[in-house]
């Protein structure tokens, strides 16, 4: 029984070691960002982020390679104390979250579990967009990932709609899912301006794969006026679409 007793305490030292010593990397993570802060980066940013306070000014690369560091060292540990949302002190932690959940080693389902927990912390564009286009694992699980990613597109939230639909253009534009891609796109009716952006941003980038098929799709007007227009914008836009394509595009604007 002493035996038993010194092992469970044993065990609960180690534990209890291990959280304070994540608590110490999560204040020298902090104390790094700070380090690595950049006054004119930062008022740069605070133009492209209207609304999003306690901007530090750390720029991506530098963000991608602490995330790096931290989910080798011990990603879960690291989620576990930026969980509680009182610990996103900075934009930038924010972004840190999501990022060493896409760099981690995990199976699908703690992936997701996690993606449960932060896909709600996200309040901006930047982190949405930064942390979805790193998560290519999706591409390794399509099937189990679009049902997940569709979840969240028709959700009721305006980062939660963007999530699934920037998660949908970084990973799925291609043949299998374009018909489902449009489904979805058909269904969205939110008022969020970052949602409507997303979705246009999501079909200009399918017109530039497959432009016949997204064309007809837009030809029967299926999205709300706005979004549609923003499509048809954006896609205009772009580099690579031909002329004679965006001729035809312009015919198709709702008044």
């Amino acid at each position: 029984m002493k035996k038993d007793n010194q092992i469970k305490d044993k065990e609960n030292n180690r534990k209890i070691q291990k959280r304070d010593n994540w608590i110490m990397r999560k204040d020298q993570i902090r104390k790094q960002l700070e380090q690595e802060a950049e006054a004119d980066y930062r008022e740069f940013q605070a133009k492209l982020l209207p609304g999003v306070a306690n901007i530090l000014g750390v720029r991506l690369p530098k963000l991608r390679e602490i995330a790096k560091q931290a989910a080798k060292q011990d990603a879960r540990e690291y989620l576990e104390q930026m969980r509680d949302g009182s610990n996103h002190v900075y934009y930038e932690e924010k972004m840190l979250f999501g990022l060493v959940l896409g760099y981690a080693e995990m199976e699908f389902d703690g992936r997701r579990n996690w993606l449960d927990v932060f896909v709600p912390v996200i309040d901006n564009w930047s982190v949405c967009d930064s942390c979805c286009v790193t998560y290519k694992w999706m591409r390794r699980q399509p099937d189990d990932w679009w049902e997940y990613v569709r979840h969240w597109a028709l959700s009721d939230t305006e980062f939660g709609i963007r999530f699934g639909l920037v998660s949908m253009l970084d990973h799925f534009v291609d043949e299998a899912h374009l018909e489902p891609i449009f489904a979805v796109c058909s269904q969205i009716r939110h008022p969020g301006y970052y949602a409507k952006m997303a979705q246009a941003w999501l079909v200009s980038m399918c017109f530039v794969q497959f432009p016949e098929q997204t064309y007809q799709f837009l030809q029967e007007g299926r999205m709300e006026d706005f979004t549609h227009n923003k499509s048809i914008q954006k896609t205009c836009e772009s580099y690579r679409v031909a002329k004679e394509w965006k001729a035809k595009l312009r015919s198709l604007r709702k008044s």
